[in-house]
């Protein structure tokens, strides 16, 4: 393949393969995005680079300082006018979401695989991502500040090869040499042993069954996979069909070279069923349960003597799904793991000159994202909603978004939510085991297009908030509108009161038995999660204040039940879990915002004091917090080794909705806040702010101006209001 021939690439990644000065980021109608390498200088002028493009490349805005703040409100008006420059013209905010180091394996992988080709520019630029996030030893983890695993670093080694690394480049080396020192490829965990499979690297016989057979069940049926978690179910259904049809890759002079490369022994002397459950330690969050290796045993044995009808019908359906969701997404598709296995069976099924086969071509670019450590691939197609409902929330809380300066920031901000609410069902609805969408709002964009339980409750906030706060905002969403986003609220309540993230707990929660992927952690079933259900209960006593008559029975019954299980969510010590954020301080600040909205404040309630006194527990010297996303790992605090700027952000966020009457902790965190302000307004990237399945971080940086800007405004108000009652 000559789209992959070998490079001659720098020894380090420290300065850039290409001219980032020609790189530019396009935006679609719907907020998607792609970056694009020009190479003329006409090309150049005619299509100039902005301030967004220049910051998330690491190039200097050359922005003038601006006046020294004296106050905690003009830090954060300074902070929105540097965050300003990185808006938009349709209003959002764009931004990396990466962090995972399995994403660029399986984009790289399933490209190579499927004959798709990458640019010269981008296959350069992920090369130096991948160089840039070696660690000490040569090798990669799970996310780019984990410790190496096997996981990270066959997959990523392949990556790296395919790409056009020569065996014999020094990072090649290192890190060959790191991945044999963990006995090499062969103790991956699941997931890497099916995309080493498909790569044709790894035998078919060292994978136990992944059975699309379960497909044919009915839907009745408690372990029916339509009730496992959605990115779990989403990502089964194509592996089922891979497995089932035994897809892999041809034998080039590549996977020739893999075969000798990744192992300490030669590989066709591999016993390759016995790798089946074997995992390396440094892999293993989540081991094997008894009962998964049973029903392994079971299946395997089913395999041995699979009915070949049954096992056509079965692969057969796993491809109606596979085109229903991407019919549904646009080839999209939930996120970046399960669309480049869907490219696969697309290309495998209808052919390189299918129209699915072009679309997800097209559809790869949503995900690749160039940094100033290099091109990578995002966790989804973006963070855009979310980033943005939360700005818009800082805007109003502040009082910022009053001011006439920010009106037109602050309108198209609007603007962007309304386009982005999602009005109608699925195309494929029922059939593809959805949930209802019409109202919603989704983590990225209305073309992804799935319902989140807290994206659309954040997306409902910031809609009543500049609608109702800002003078002569326009009106753009309905009543109507609004009702429908509350109905789809309403519409997610488990019975113990609780929210799960996309869609009700459709399966007992026994079926976490039965996690195979050993990484991960709660991955079969959707759970509640106190982050999700805080931000239906502000959402929906937002909504109410504003609009008292509409369900309002309904309304009142689920939040008082949405209370009820936060009360029991909390854990004894203080704090509530975070499950997607890290960790403690972050779910915490939502709970306390919730409660507040309740009437639950310090002074009245025994689970706002808790937290409260938990958090000033973990205050440090210099004002500010630092938890570790080790806590999200082990389930207990765990100390950064430096104070975050926006954890501390988050904690005083979280005193001050309980009305915390003690100023002192919030004023040394504002201090603490303000002083790692940089002149332009900025602050710099800290540790990483994201988390999900426990044992994987993901990046948030708009985190950084988001929460800074929203607590040190909220901080300016309350610290008046508190010395003024105390005077009194």
């Amino acid at each position: 393949m000559s789209a992959y021939a070998p490079l001659d690439v720098p020894a380090s990644g420290k300065l850039p393969f290409t001219d980032y000065s020609r790189w530019r980021l396009r935006i679609s109608d719907n907020g998607d995005h792609t970056w694009h390498y020009l190479h003329t200088n006409e090309e150049c002028t005619a299509w100039p680079q902005t301030d967004c493009d220049k910051y998330w490349l690491g190039l200097p805005l050359d922005l003038p300082p601006l006046p020294k703040p004296t106050n905690a409100l003009e830090a954060a008006r300074n902070g929105y006018r540097y965050f300003q420059h990185l808006q938009t013209e349709d209003g959002h905010w764009p931004g990396e979401y990466g962090g995972p180091m399995f994403l660029i394996p399986g984009l790289v992988i399933g490209s190579y695989v499927t004959g798709m080709p990458f640019k010269l520019e981008e296959r350069l630029e992920m090369i130096r991502y991948l160089f840039n996030h070696t660690n000490e030893d040569g090798g990669w983890g799970i996310h780019v500040e984990g410790s190496s695993t096997v996981f990270g670093t066959a997959l990523n080694y392949c990556a790296m090869r395919i790409l056009g690394v020569k065996p014999d480049h020094p990072v090649a080396v290192k890190a060959r040499a790191c991945l044999h020192k963990f006995g090499g490829a062969l103790g991956v965990p699941s997931w890497g042993k099916f995309w080493l499979s498909i790569l044709n690297v790894y035998d078919w016989e060292g994978n136990h069954m992944i059975p699309a057979e379960l497909w044919l069940l009915p839907d009745w049926i408690p372990v029916h996979p339509h009730r496992w978690w959605i990115h779990t179910r989403n990502v089964y259904i194509p592996m089922g069909y891979l497995y089932g049809v035994r897809f892999k890759m041809e034998e080039t002079e590549l996977v020739l070279a893999l075969r000798e490369e990744l192992y300490t022994q030669n590989y066709y002397s591999i016993d390759w069923p016995a790798q089946r459950s074997y995992v390396h330690e440094v892999d293993l969050y989540t081991p094997h349960s008894l009962v998964l290796e049973g029903v392994y045993k079971i299946i395997d044995t089913y395999e041995n003597c699979a009915f070949p009808p049954l096992r056509r019908a079965a692969v057969r359906r796993a491809y109606e799904l596979v085109v229903l969701e991407d019919e549904n997404t646009d080839c999209q598709d939930l996120g970046p793991v399960n669309k480049m296995m869907n490219q696969i069976v697309r290309m495998h099924a209808d052919g390189r000159d299918s129209e699915a086969y072009k679309k997800h071509y097209e559809r790869r670019h949503d995900f690749m994202w160039v940094g100033a450590e290099g091109m990578m691939m995002c966790g989804t197609n973006g963070s855009q909603l979310w980033d943005i409902g939360f700005t818009a929330q800082a805007l109003i809380e502040t009082g910022l978004g009053q001011e006439e300066e920010f009106r037109d920031s602050v309108v198209r901000i609007l603007k962007w939510l309304d386009n982005c609410q999602i009005r109608e069902n699925p195309k494929h609805f029922q059939s593809a085991y959805r949930h209802q969408t019409k109202g919603a709002w989704p983590f990225s964009t209305k073309t992804q297009g799935y319902t989140v339980s807290d994206c659309t409750g954040e997306g409902l906030k910031a809609v009543l908030y500049i609608q109702e706060h800002v003078k002569n905002a326009p009106k753009l969403i309905s009543e109507e509108r609004l009702c429908n986003a509350v109905d789809v609220l309403l519409s997610l309540q488990n019975p113990d009161g609780g929210f799960a993230s996309y869609e009700l707990i459709r399966a007992p929660l026994f079926l976490e038995y039965l996690n195979p992927a050993e990484v991960f952690g709660n991955i079969m079933t959707e759970f509640n999660y106190p982050e999700c259900t805080t931000s239906v209960i502000t959402a929906l006593s937002i909504f109410r204040k504003h609009n008292p008559k509409y369900r309002a029975n309904d309304i009142q019954r689920t939040v008082t039940k949405a209370v009820d299980f936060l009360h029991k969510a909390q854990k004894p010590e203080g704090p509530w879990f975070g499950s997607w954020g890290i960790c403690f301080t972050y779910a915490t600040q939502f709970a306390l915002e919730s409660l507040s909205l309740v009437g639950e404040t310090y002074e009245n309630s025994p689970y706002a004091r808790r937290a409260c006194d938990f958090l000033i527990s973990k205050q440090r010297a210099d004002g500010g917090w630092g938890e570790s996303y080790k806590s999200c790992e082990v389930l207990h605090w765990v100390e950064h080794e430096q104070t975050q700027v926006v954890q501390t952000c988050w904690a005083a966020m979280a005193l001050m909705y309980a009305q915390y009457p003690h100023p002192e902790p919030i004023e040394r965190a504002v201090q603490l806040v303000m002083s790692r302000q940089r002149p332009d307004g900025s602050w710099p990237q800290e540790a990483i702010e994201g988390v999900f399945n426990k044992n994987v971080a993901i990046s948030y940086p708009n985190f950084k101006f988001e929460f800074t800007i929203w607590m040190l405004g909220r901080a300016h108000r309350y610290l008046k209001e508190l010395k003024g009652r105390k005077a009194a």
